[in-house]
């Protein structure tokens, strides 16, 4: 049984993918076969091999073995095939990030205009997780420090997720005081100009060690680090508020079996991981006695956030990063779409001088493979990530008979009122039109 320890051990990039095929097939882009979703629950793999078998059926499976559940040893032996603990664990946080979606409100003439609908009290129940046993203790907001002439609104702070608590009872259930933060991906216009903001910048987190050789993208750390706090109402960063909230929670829990799990989609997820990142660098997650609180991220549909340095100083902290993706969604191949980690060198023998400018994905890759043509933002869609999780032959891969020409026009077209979610959508399905045209 997992000890209480976090596995320090540096950790290889998995890359284990599902798919909806009929037969097994090799990817270009991947390491392992991709398998058939039949083989989730066969007889050659029973239910839960690699952890459920441990157990008895009576017992609290969860509350003993959430540590290897949250990746204390990089999730070895439970993707392939998809252990069904981690698998209710990845839907569960995925809905915690459905949440953002759901409450947050677009309508431009609502008081709560690019704010949540519900109060923290309320929001949970609002968006159908009331029995999720978790208390949302504050809203987040992030403030891009960008200004865009075409926008007839005052820039300022977008609300973009929260953090919760689980209770008492929760805590009993899954063997720890949970913290949980979450985050949406991108939505307004001054995000998706964060989003191609693709240079990278020296991090900076830490005042006592800079480390300007670990380099993350500028956008998203604009996004994470820019405040309003020069505007008599403004907000503090994103930054400070998370902070903030995340010590005062570990002070309240002290002495408690705690963890920290940050879950987030598209921009979300980087945000995630950038905050995951600060907490270990400051050393928050660390008690008196120097152990580690662990520290999770689940990244759903999420792009490279910063270069190699970043992607090592990350393990040799200890971070935990599932990256849940979708082998057709574009998204996930940004940044770095030339330089990245497949382009540092020659087998790992030479490195290029550019190495250090390289971006790399962090963590453990756990690859699906889901695509419909008559919808192709499904690639990128969250709830279509946590749909195929539940039941992955409701989305299949259709590709056949398309008048890929027609399609485009109709895209074109749908956008000249640069309407934002509109905007999102359509820019999703071109990119993922013109990637899917060349892999046909």
């Amino acid at each position: 049984m997992a000890s209480t320890a976090l596995n320090m051990q540096k950790p290889n990039i998995n890359h284990v993918s599902l798919s909806t095929d009929s037969m097994l097939r090799k990817r270009s882009f991947g390491q392992v076969t991709l398998m058939k979703m039949s083989e989730l629950s066969s007889p050659k793999h029973p239910v839960s091999a690699s952890i459920s078998t441990k157990f008895s059926k009576t017992s609290p499976i969860l509350a003993r073995c959430w540590r290897e559940v949250q990746g204390l040893n990089n999730w070895e032996n439970l993707l392939e095939p998809l252990d069904p603990l981690l698998q209710q664990e990845i839907i569960r946080y995925g809905e915690f990030v459905t949440a953002c979606y759901k409450a947050f409100d677009l309508n431009p003439t609502s008081k709560r205009f690019l704010s949540c609908k519900y109060g923290k009290k309320r929001i949970l129940k609002e968006v159908g997780l009331g029995d999720s046993d978790y208390e949302v203790t504050k809203y987040i907001y992030a403030t891009p420090d960008i200004n865009i002439p075409i926008q007839n609104i005052v820039s300022c702070g977008r609300w973009i997720g929260y953090i919760a608590v689980s209770s008492d009872y929760e805590a009993k259930r899954i063997g720890r005081r949970d913290i949980v933060i979450t985050s949406r991906g991108t939505v307004t216009n001054t995000e998706w100009i964060a989003n191609l903001m693709s240079s990278l910048t020296p991090a900076r987190l830490d005042p006592h060690n800079p480390r300007p050789d670990v380099k993350v993208e500028a956008g998203f750390l604009s996004l994470y680090t820019s405040d309003e706090s020069g505007s008599k109402f403004g907000l503090g960063s994103c930054r400070e508020q998370l902070l903030s909230e995340v010590s005062r929670l570990l002070n309240k829990y002290k002495g408690e079996e705690m963890s920290i799990t940050l879950a987030g989609h598209s921009m979300g997820s980087s945000l995630a991981l950038l905050l995951a990142y600060d907490i270990a660098e400051l050393g928050l997650n660390r008690d008196d006695s120097d152990c580690q609180i662990p520290i999770t991220v689940f990244s759903f549909g999420g792009p490279r956030v910063g270069n190699s340095r970043f992607k090592e100083r990350c393990e040799e902290l200890g971070l935990k990063v599932l990256r849940i993706v979708n082998v057709n969604d574009p998204i996930t191949k940004l940044p770095g779409v030339f330089l990245n980690e497949n382009f540092k060198g020659f087998g790992g023998s030479f490195e290029f001088p550019w190495s250090c400018s390289c971006y790399a994905h962090v963590g453990v890759e756990l690859a699906f493979d889901f695509f419909k043509m008559q919808n192709l933002s499904c690639v990128h869609d969250l709830e279509d990530y946590i749909s195929f999780l539940r039941c992955p032959k409701a989305l299949g891969i259709q590709r056949e008979g398309i008048d890929f020409l027609n399609r485009a026009k109709d895209f074109i077209l749908s956008v000249q009122n640069f309407n934002t979610i509109t905007w999102r959508n359509a820019a999703i399905n071109m990119v993922n039109l013109a990637q899917t045209q060349r892999t046909l």
